[in-house]
């Protein structure tokens, strides 16, 4: 299992508390498929310029995106590294449980047995 530095666990916080909200998300997935400007961004949401703009401050400071301003249009990319900080953090978990799942399965498995040849 890996072992994180002491700051990781404050950046899985981050991150998911970024992702717990279906506008950001939504917002993730459309930077998926490359940059797009903030006015882009806010178009299929039903919500004043400014509460989006929340929206895409928290995106920023978790560290999902960046934001770079051209002239009068901030145009928004995805942060890949951080896909690469949640699945290391989805890794280790699947590696526990899948650990426990044998364990289990070795249990069951031995029980079993023993029952066969009693």
């Amino acid at each position: 299992m890996a072992q994180y530095p002491s700051a990781y666990p404050e950046r899985l916080d981050d991150l998911f508390q970024a992702l717990a909200d279906p506008t950001r998300r939504a917002v993730i997935a459309r930077l998926g498929m490359g940059p797009a400007s903030i006015s882009e961004l806010a178009e299929p949401f039903a919500m004043a310029l400014p509460s989006f703009l929340k929206h895409i401050r928290v995106l920023e400071s978790s560290g999902w995106i960046r934001s770079q301003k051209n002239g009068r249009v901030r145009t928004c990319t995805i942060d890949e590294s951080r896909f690469a900080d949640l699945d290391g953090w989805l890794a280790d978990q699947r590696a526990v449980w899948e650990q426990r799942t044998d364990r289990l399965e070795s249990f069951v498995t031995t029980s079993t047995d023993r029952k066969g040849r009693s």
